[in-house]
Formats: structure tokens, sequence, C-alpha cells
């Protein structure tokens, strides 16, 4: 077992990350940017490194600082979070090469996996269904011919990372030109790859993805899905599970197929499998794969009781798991509404709601500078109850509850998506928001 980390990321995944080290005797090293000099994942670690200015691309994007304050505080491994470098095969494969272990899949897993084209063809392979969809695109000449064939609407999807970006909707032909340049455009600025494909629009559909953790005996276990119909352009706002709409027999069967789609690929680690769930037909397609750690990973924890953060440390650490699918219960409810700010600021007063179950995962504390040059997510505010009903009540008083000062945010907007008549009869869907 690894007896030093180093986090390379920030914000409420640093914290996150920090508490289980510590829980499981691990010291901890943070890396920071300056505008995070005083944020809580520095104040909480053992060690802390500034490792560049505000700019992502100076600081938790450099990977040449960050494997510099690795190899100085003589950390075992690094643990990436998500977002910034948690998907760059790149930089997996620079820390192995200096002796370091990157907590995540293996290389060659990233390289396979990541490529939203490949994986696709690799889990049809492995017996998933796929939605229907184009190679890389070239052109737009390319992308009409793929059109036409699939027949409108079709979705153009960035091949690298995610986060919503690099994808546009297109239901007429005159919209295609522009949409395909826009979103190469896009994906070229947001991951440095500009590459395109084309999937045929399902709708009306849920969004779900299933997590599994598998280690390197090829024990793999499915842990469950979380419902992520709640979008607006594409960012995720609410997640829960179970999903309303799944039966029991869909659940299982899909289970069932995710854990031998992953032994098939021979992956190793914590992993997300994301789905569209055709609302007429009730067919489940497969979209793409995560190969990290989700933002919406509390979800799960808080249905299953199972801690990914530290299974994810101990599977890359070479332990293998310690208990089967049979051993995984989902008999409750669980559901996590993300707290944005609207704008920066700083926090003057901060009120955290307790009681049983009921969970804030966040990096602010009372006084804290919410910073213009992140993502705007400040926390993410998590109920577990024993039944739906009983979370969603639960949900709105721990909403009622939490007070954040000095900053606007998405509070009310939350307590009101969480009454609508098709949130709380589980009927919501991708067009929900819209």
């Amino acid at each position: 077992m690894f007896s030093k980390i180093l986090i390379a990321n920030r914000g409420e995944v640093a914290v996150r990350i920090i508490r289980s080290c510590k829980e499981m005797g691990i010291s901890t090293v943070a890396v920071y940017s300056q505008a995070d000099a005083e944020a809580l994942h520095v104040a909480l670690a053992d060690q802390s490194f500034c490792i560049g200015k505000a700019d992502a691309a100076d600081s938790y994007l450099n990977q040449d600082r960050i494997l510099s304050a690795a190899l100085v505080s003589g950390v075992q491994a690094i643990h990436p979070g998500y977002g910034f470098l948690s998907e760059n095969a790149e930089f997996a494969a620079r820390c192995l090469k200096n002796g370091i272990a990157f907590i995540g899949p293996s290389v060659e897993s990233m390289r396979r996996l990541s490529d939203k084209e490949r994986i696709k063809t690799l889990m049809a392979e492995a017996g998933l269904p796929v939605i229907p969809g184009s190679q890389v695109l070239s052109s737009v000449r390319e992308a009409r011919q793929a059109a036409e064939n699939m027949g409108y609407p079709v979705m153009i999807k960035a091949r690298s990372g995610g986060g919503g970006r690099g994808i546009r909707l297109v239901t007429r032909p005159e919209e295609l030109e522009q949409s395909y340049h826009s979103a190469v455009a896009e994906a070229r600025a947001a991951f440095g790859d500009g590459a395109v494909y084309m999937e045929k629009y399902v709708h009306p559909a849920k969004h779900i993805e299933m997590q599994i953790i598998a280690d390197e005996d090829g024990h793999v276990v499915c842990l469950g899905e979380r419902d992520c119909s709640v979008q607006r352009n594409h960012q995720k706002l609410i997640e829960e599970s179970p999903c309303t709409v799944l039966t029991k027999t869909q659940r299982k069967t899909l289970m069932e197929q995710v854990a031998k789609a992953v032994r098939t690929v021979g992956y190793s680690g914590i992993g997300t499998l994301e789905f569209l769930l055709d609302r007429q037909s009730g067919q489940a397609y497969f979209m793409e794969m995560n190969v990290r750690l989700q933002v919406e990973h509390p979800v799960t924890e808080m249905l299953t009781g199972i801690d990914l953060v530290k299974w994810q440390i101990r599977v890359a650490a070479g332990v293998p798991l310690s208990f089967t699918q049979a051993d995984v219960r989902m008999e409750s409810a669980s559901i996590e509404c993300r707290i944005n700010a609207l704008r920066p600021g700083k926090v003057t007063f901060l009120h955290v709601p307790g009681g049983p179950n009921v969970r804030f995962d966040t990096f602010m504390i009372t006084g804290c500078e919410i910073s213009p040059y992140y993502d705007a997510m400040i926390g993410k505010l998590i109920v577990n109850a024993g039944t739906r009903e009983e979370a969603l009540r639960k949900m709105q008083a721990s909403l009622c509850e939490l007070v954040i000062q000095g900053v606007d945010n998405n509070i009310e907007e939350q307590i009101d998506l969480i009454t609508r008549k098709e949130f709380v009869n589980g009927t919501y869907d991708l067009d929900f928001l819209k």
C-alpha cells in the first residue's frame, strides 16, 4: 500500500481524496495555483507546493511542475481526481516513467478507452448495444454524408474529453456546417484534439451511467446506475440512484452486460459506462466510458456504503477486491444536487446542513474566495433514505438549511427543480430543462 500520495487537483475533489487518505493512514501532498494559496485542500494536506499562476495551463495542467513536486516530496503515487489530467494517458505514462504510480487505469487502457470512437467499437464487440454512429469525420462533406445516412436529428460529438464540450445537436441540414466547425473548434480548445464523430440522436431519452470497479485479477463488480438526466447545456445538475424507470429485470441485465464487457476489455480500476435509455423502446445504448472517478460518485457511495476513493487507491496498489457482486446492497435511494456559484465572490457565511445520511462535499469555508478561474461547482449536497419519497423530502429540507452568503448560487433553483411534478414522479428525461 502507498504511504504518500500527491493529489494533482483542487477544490472539493482534492479535499475528498485527502480525507480518504487520512482515514487510510496515507500522507498527502497538495499542489496549488497562486489563486488557491489559501484553499482548504492546501490546509488539510501534510505538505503542499505552489505550481504556478491561476491559469490552469500554468498550474493544474502543467505536467512538469506536478511531477517535480511529486519527485521532490517522495510520493509513491499521484491521484488525478477528475478533470484536468485525470484521463491524460501521456501524464500517466510520465508518472510511471518516473517510478510513480498513477491512481487510475493502465496507460494502455486509457489510450484505448478514452477514444470515444474506438470504445464504441470495443464495447459493441463485447456485447453492448451502441448508438448508431460514424467514424471520425474529417470534413463537412463527410459529416453531411453521415447525417444523410443516419437521418436527422444527429449529434456531433468530440472524440476526446467530456463535460459536455464539443457537442452539437443538428436537427436540419442547414445547421450542419456551422455546428461541425463550432464543435471542432471547441473540442480543440478544450482538449487539444479537434476530432469529432456523429451519432444518431436518441429522443426522448434518459442519461444513465453504470458504476464499476475492477481489480487487476479480473474481478469486476457493478455498483448499479445513476440517473443523470437533469442537465443544462450537457452539464449535470442533479443525479440520483436508482433510476425510477428501470425495472429490476432491466437493471440486472444491464449490470451483467456491463460487468462482462469490462472483463472483456481487460479494464482495472474505477470506471463509469454511460448510456442513453430510449424512453420509447426501453433499450439502453452505450455512449462512452469514463476511465476516472466521476463527480457524482458520492451517490453510489451513499447507496452502497462502499468508499470508491479508498478502493480506487487500493486497486491501484494491487489490492484485490474484498467483496463480490453478491455483497452489494442497493436497497435505498440517494440524490445529489450540485451547488454552483453564479459568479465569483467571497463566502461571508456558511452553514452546512446535518443529520443522518446528509453529506456536503465542498472546499468552501467562511472567508474563502470563489475564483473565476475554475469550474463553477462549489459543492455537492447528497442525501440517502430508505425510499425515494423520503430522500426527496430530506433533500428539500437540506437545501433549505444550506446557507451560503456572499456568493450568488443556485440553491433556490435546485429547490425548484426537485419539487417540479416531472422530477417528483420520476418521469423527467433529458428534455427536462429545455
